[in-house]
Order: C-alpha cells, then structure tokens, then sequence
C-alpha cells in the first residue's frame, strides 16, 4: 500500500514545488494573475516553504514592479505584458467601486459635455450621471456607450477605431484624432496605476494615447480609482497628478497618503 495522509500530501507538494526561487516568484506571478491575489499563508503551503521565504519573494517581485503587498498576502500589477479584462474588474472591489462611482458624478456641477474613460468604474459614472438634463458623453467604451444610448437625455458620440478585445474600448490614431476635435467640460479618467512620483500609467501605449488626448481635450479632469492603484505604476505615463482637479477614492486610501497626493494639487475626495 501507498503512502497516505501527511506522507501521500507532503510528496505531492515536494513534486509540485519550485525548486528555485526564480521559479517560485514566476508560479506566484501566475497565481496573482490568475486570481487577482494572493495569499502568503497559502502559498507557504502550495510551495512547500516557510512563510517568511514567502515574504522574501513578495518583496523580491515588488522591488521589480510585479506585485504589490498588501497585509498577509499581494496582488498582481498591471503592466506592459498583463492587463487585467474588463470582465475580471467587474467582479473586484464592486462595492467600492460604485461608491467612487457615485461620489464622481456628483461633480458634474453644470457640465453640459463629459468624457467618460474605458473601464468598469467610468462604466458605473455614467450609470450614475443624471437623466434629468441634457447631457453630451463622448466615450471611446462601448459598453458606457451601450448603457447611455437609450436614456432619451443624453447624446452619445462614440470615438471610432480599433477595439480592444479586453476592455470593449477603441484605440489608435482614428480614436485619438475624433477626440482631438472636441473641447469638454469635463473628464473622468481611470488609469491602472498613479503615484506621486510617475503619475497616471497604464499599460497599453494605444490607450495611453487616448487618455492623454482626453485630458487635454478637458476643461477639468477627475481622476476616479479604489485604493490599490495608488502607488501603482505601469508602462505607459499619460499625465501628471497636479493636471486634476481632483480624485476620487475610498476610504481604503489612508488619509496621510491621501494628503500627500493632495500636496500636488488636486482635491482629493475618500468615499
């Protein structure tokens, strides 16, 4: 008869584990993407190694912009060659998110033509937006497009160009030279990542593009994003923090970090 219980469990995890650390931060990369995060206690046990060779690789990836750690475990960053979808967004940190959402939209103040950005959250911003008023959205997302159109006060101009398959939102020079010919009132712009240091990044250079288009197309910009994209930085810069007006965020952004940002110019909103 074979081996079983803890001597069966411990040979399977001795096959399965990486036996370099190379290959062990490669696996925990893989599992951070797939699942959106990890976990330092689960991991010491995947792998087959102590908690603290967990750590030690957790702050290994973070030195190399792959990772950020959070309290017992990380999540993955995005970055030039992984960029999470438009799906997967719509099932993190939703509460949050629609929090933000809210808390943009009013800021509309007496706006009369908005751009809204690519992404889940915009997508909630424009859910949100008023229906009492007339209202012009230029968008480059198709599903903020799709949520508007049937609303009977607002108009929508959707930018042309190539869509992304991941995010439902359109790119390159056709994408950017439509918006180039609009002046708005007001912007709402997401990004994968901002920090003091870098500002607003994102990894796709085609969609960098038309993000820095819109905000300069702006009157006034709104930066809207949960906690984990602050400190976050990406491939692609396409503006600085002190270009907004302000940011919008939860709660989950401590309040000293929240001041530091504050620093450089914009009013910083914690829903």
């Amino acid at each position: 008869m074979g081996p079983t219980g803890p001597e069966r469990a411990g040979s399977e995890v001795t096959a399965l584990t990486p036996r370099t650390a190379e290959e062990r931060q490669r696996e925990i990369v893989r599992a951070a993407r797939a699942t959106g995060s990890v976990d330092v206690a689960a991991l010491a046990i995947e792998l087959g190694v102590a908690k603290e060779t967990v750590r030690r690789d957790l702050r290994a990836l973070e030195d190399h912009g792959l990772v950020r750690r959070t309290h017992g475990g990380a999540y993955p960053v995005e970055s030039a060659g992984f960029e999470t979808t438009l799906a997967f967004r719509a099932t993190s940190h939703v509460p949050e998110k629609r929090r933000i959402a809210t808390a943009a939209a009013g800021l509309l103040g007496d706006a009369e033509t908005v751009f809204v950005d690519e992404g889940f959250t915009p997508q909630l911003i424009a859910e949100a937006l008023p229906r009492d008023r007339p209202l012009t959205v230029v968008t480059a997302s198709l599903p903020v497009a799709g949520a508007l159109a049937e609303t009977g006060t607002v108009s929508v101009l959707l930018l042309g160009g190539r869509v992304r398959a991941g995010t439902l939102a359109t790119v390159d020079h056709w994408t950017t030279k439509m918006l180039a010919g609009f002046v708005v009132d007001l912007a709402y712009i997401g990004a994968n990542g901002i920090s003091r240091e870098h500002g607003l990044t994102t990894p796709d250079p085609a969609v960098g593009e038309v993000k820095a288009q819109a905000v300069r197309a702006a009157r006034r910009t709104v930066f809207v994003g949960v906690h984990t994209k602050f400190g976050a930085v990406s491939f692609c810069r396409f503006a600085e923090v002190g270009t907004l007006e302000a940011i919008v965020t939860s709660t989950l952004l401590p309040a000293p970090e929240a001041h530091r940002y504050s620093l450089l110019g914009p009013q910083i909103i914690r829903v």
